[in-house]
């Protein structure tokens, strides 16, 4: 089937910028690990109606896809979704299939259209962004989407002492002011993907740790990979982005390999949870 856009609350922007291409050519490739790893525990594929929450640039949609799923996604981020349009809808295609929308799950939903029987969210951050409530009540109405029973797959960083990427995401929550510019990263609780499930109604029923490592090709790939993620937006509004430039390529300088790549080990973990 040939995926199509429902063209539903389409945000202004219509060209990506930098830091969004950023993300889909450098930073969003390191968590291929992770959706492989659900992907193939929940074997997904032909029968699999998939939404993904905070979907990015649509590379997990497209992993998904090629594996038979019918795919569609919702995110915040307008610059990221022209991004995930270019990956799954090519312009010379009319069909009905991969629906993309910006805002929550209402944007991609078609009357009389089966329900989701799988929902990801699969960025750290869209599950640490925002305050606990408002990211449940998201999933709360992502799964008044879903089949009863259907699986909602959270992810998160793992122990603090198995990623190295905390260190530099510590210089974004440091230098954020936490008044006018609340980082949206912080350090991973034991049972956060827990309390979150819960809070929105679903049941734990399951979890996963997955090694993503972030590997970069240089300094400068990775300065640029890890401020497209968003997680330091907050501290150059309260700074500016020469100061976190700086402090970042000094958080990341022990990771400096002798031929100039860059390599974090990172652990994340997964919480599968039921409608």
């Amino acid at each position: 089937m040939t995926p199509t856009l429902v063209r539903r609350h389409r945000p202004s922007s219509t060209s990506p910028d930098p830091r969004a291409r950023d993300w889909a050519e450098i930073q969003e490739r390191m968590l291929v690990p992770l959706y492989e790893a659900v992907y193939e525990r929940l074997e997904v594929g032909p029968g699999t109606r998939l939404l993904s929450l905070g979907c990015g640039s649509g590379l997990a949609l497209l992993m998904a896809a090629a594996r038979g799923a019918a795919v569609s996604g919702v995110d915040q981020d307008g610059r990221r979704l022209e991004l995930a349009r270019e990956r799954l809808i090519p312009k010379d295609t009319g069909g009905d299939g991969t629906r993309l929308g910006h805002g929550g799950p209402e944007c991609v939903l078609e009357p009389g259209a089966p329900a989701f029987n799988l929902i990801t969210a699969f960025d750290p951050l869209y599950c640490a962004g925002g305050s606990a409530r408002g990211m449940a009540e998201a999933l709360s109405r992502a799964a008044a989407c879903a089949e009863h029973g259907a699986p909602v797959v959270l992810a998160g960083w793992g122990p603090q002492e198995r990623c190295a990427a905390s260190g530099a995401l510590r210089v974004a929550a440091r230098l954020a002011d936490p008044m006018c510019a609340p980082a949206r990263w912080r350090p991973s609780g034991r049972d956060d993907l827990e309390d979150l499930a819960r809070r929105a109604g679903l049941v734990p029923d399951g979890s996963g740790r997955v090694s993503c490592p972030y590997g970069y090709a240089d300094m400068g790939s990775a300065v640029r990979g890890l401020l497209s993620t968003g997680a330091f937006d907050a501290a150059m509004r309260a700074t500016d982005e020469e100061q976190v430039t700086k402090e970042l390529v000094e958080a990341l300088h022990p990771y400096l390999r002798r031929d100039g790549t860059v390599w974090m080990p990172n652990v994340f973990r997964y919480l599968i949870a039921r409608v």
